[in-house]
């Protein structure tokens, strides 16, 4: 049996904010805190993505439920 090897499929920063409702800064933001995928840099002025763990990124978010929103004490609403 031969091992399947998976392609890796990179997006740009343009195909990034396509598929993710966040600002460049809030994911910038995100990625230094360790929440979201880290970027990939092919040259001083081309950053990529993983699409595979942005796609893991944003299931992990909808199994994780609302987020809590500022300044309620970490109650989400909507329950």
């Amino acid at each position: 049996m031969e091992s399947e090897k998976k392609k890796t499929v990179l997006i740009s920063k343009k195909q990034l904010l396509a598929i993710i409702p966040l600002c460049e800064r809030t994911i910038y933001n995100f990625e230094k805190q360790g929440k979201f995928p880290r970027r990939i840099a092919l040259s001083s002025r081309k950053v990529v993505w993983d699409l595979a763990e942005v796609e893991e990124w944003i299931n992990s978010c909808r199994e994780s439920g609302s987020a809590s929103r500022p300044g309620n004490g970490g109650m989400s609403y909507g329950n």
